[in-house]
């Protein structure tokens, strides 16, 4: 059975065998949510929602803990307030620990790199080096795609560095009609 406060803001009389806990729990929240909302929206700096949260924590830790709370005590809020206040603590030192949120809506704006684009210019320039021949495409590849000077790429296809020089001016025009063809557009 539970009792009514005492004016001294008392807590619910022990369970006897006939109350159950949800009883009790009922007489704990009735008596002491109130305020202890009033204590916690201080903590809080008035954020409502959380301190209404620490204040459902707070009770739930009590509910979980009805065995080891002292019948004899002449109130449970100071309980209750020490561990709301404790709760608000560690929900601030949670806070610094992570990183600060930050609304993501500006990145929504930002241009995404856009893979299909890239993937089809390279298919178009990969079509295009196909037009080239074979003299050609070797000079390309050599000094544009593998990053070689005329000198290095002379030495790797065994050719002097006029002749790289030489066909790397006419498959660079040669390459250019063939990417206007596909209408890409320097």
């Amino acid at each position: 059975m539970v009792t009514e406060e005492p004016p001294g803001g008392g807590r619910p009389a022990a369970r006897s065998a006939s109350a159950p806990d949800e009883e009790l729990m009922r007489a704990l929240y009735r008596e002491h949510a109130g305020p202890l909302l009033g204590f916690v929206l201080h903590l809080v700096a008035g954020d409502r929602q959380r301190a209404e949260d620490v204040v459902q924590e707070t009770l739930l830790r009590a509910w979980r803990n009805l065995h080891r709370l002292d019948p004899a005590a002449a109130s449970l809020r100071p309980w209750l307030a020490t561990v709301a206040r404790r709760i608000v603590i560690d929900g601030h030192r949670a806070a610094l620990a992570r990183p600060r949120e930050v609304d993501p809506a500006p990145l929504e704006l930002l241009p995404a790199a856009d893979e299909l684009d890239r993937a089809l210019r390279m298919m178009t320039v990969a079509d295009a080096l196909g037009d080239l021949s074979p003299a050609h495409r070797e000079v390309v590849v050599e000094t544009y795609f593998k990053g070689l000077t005329a000198t290095e790429a002379a030495a790797e296809l065994g050719i002097p560095a006029g002749t790289v020089r030489s066909r790397l001016y006419y498959a660079l025009r040669a390459l250019r009609l063939a990417l206007e063809e596909r209408g890409v557009t320097p």
